[in-house]
């Protein structure tokens, strides 16, 4: 007789028994597209945009002459009578005075004391100016002067007291010299500061001083042997442009703690859009609104340009007081890197000491 096993079979187990199975995970979230950082980074450009147009067509697009300085050449009541009806007849525009001869007039001329002087003689007028001065400035003077001598039927003639270089002739090349090294001091800003918290605070103002350095050196190579818009004062031109380039690249590393990546708009406000538009360069401060006038007086772009416009074409005149103005722009940028480089110190130093009072801490409580 057989004998069946009626005992069940035994279902395997599985290998972690009383375990539950292991849920499967939810389908990951797609990532967040960033709309909010993509909008405030297009600030920027539209901020740029903004302050270029502003700021560019504001102090361009309507040249119009104020209280512009200017002479007529002789002493007898009749030349007095003119001059006193002229200034009534531009209302504002001219601030007119006479002068007793030519000589006295071109020399006021030459010493950029005076726009522009008018001498009638005979059946000729004769405009006094100076296109190194300014080049504009010296047409809109001949758009004035040329009308009264055609009312008056004279021949009209135009003498250059203090031109312009042969390579140069539209009196601009400083000015876009002034441009180039603006572009470089601001822009070798950013990397800088990016190395800044690598380095003791002496290593920061020496890095600035080399990259302004290597920058003027740049500019003046440019200007001097490849195009000969300067033909003399090489070093005076090259430290003039030092010290303002390093103002400027100082600015920008003191700001860059502060301001991060607006740093660049900020160092595009204060060196592109005031700077440019009130250096004088296109046109003189008595043919913009007097907000760029105003700027004209103490901004380091103006400081930069009648200073090198004075060694190259008015050597004989002082410019001490471009140089002061000049050095004085080092001072905010100096302040602002040793106030950030002292900030940034005592935050490490007091995070350091919660870093170690915390350890303590926990070695007590152990």
């Amino acid at each position: 007789m057989t004998l069946t096993d009626t005992t069940p079979p035994k279902i395997p187990s599985s290998k972690h028994a009383g375990t539950p199975a292991p849920k499967k995970s939810p389908a990951a979230k797609p990532a967040k597209l960033g709309w909010g950082k993509l909008v405030l980074t297009m600030l920027i450009p539209f901020f740029l945009c903004a302050v270029m147009g502003l700021f560019y067509l504001g102090a361009f697009h309507a040249p119009t002459p104020h209280n512009v300085q200017v002479a007529v050449v002789g002493d007898s009541a009749q030349i007095k009578v003119f001059a006193q009806s002229l200034q009534d007849k531009a209302d504002g525009a001219l601030n007119v005075r006479t002068v007793t001869d030519a000589q006295t007039a071109k020399e006021l001329v030459a010493q950029r004391e005076i726009v522009a002087a008018y001498e009638t003689k005979d059946s000729t007028a004769t405009l006094f100016a100076s296109s190194a001065a300014s080049e504009t400035s010296l047409n809109i003077a001949q758009k004035i002067f040329m009308n009264l001598a055609f009312e008056q039927n004279q021949r009209f003639h135009i003498e250059d007291v203090v031109p312009t270089g042969e390579q140069d002739t539209t009196g601009q090349g400083l000015f876009f010299l002034l441009v180039a090294l603006s572009i470089g001091g601001y822009a070798s800003a950013v990397p800088l500061a990016g190395f800044m918290s690598k380095v003791k605070l002496p290593i920061r103002f020496l890095m600035a001083a080399v990259a302004a350095a290597v920058v003027a050196t740049i500019a003046v190579v440019i200007a001097g042997p490849v195009y000969q818009i300067i033909n003399s004062h090489f070093a005076g031109i090259w430290l003039i442009s030092w010290v303002y380039a390093a103002g400027i690249t100082l600015l920008g590393l003191g700001l860059h703690p502060l301001l991060r990546h607006w740093t660049t708009p900020a160092l595009t406000l204060c060196f592109v859009a005031l700077n440019f538009t009130s250096s004088g360069g296109i046109f003189q401060p008595e043919m913009q609104p007097g907000f760029y006038g105003a700027l004209n007086t103490f901004w380091n772009g103006a400081g930069w340009l009648h200073a090198v416009q004075t060694l190259v074409y008015f050597p004989d005149q002082a410019l001490g007081m471009d140089i002061l103005r000049l050095i004085l722009w080092l001072v905010p940028g100096a302040v602002l890197i040793i106030l950030t480089h002292t900030w940034s110190v005592r935050n490490t130093r007091l995070a350091n000491e919660k870093a170690t009072i915390k350890e303590v801490e926990e070695t007590v409580a152990v």
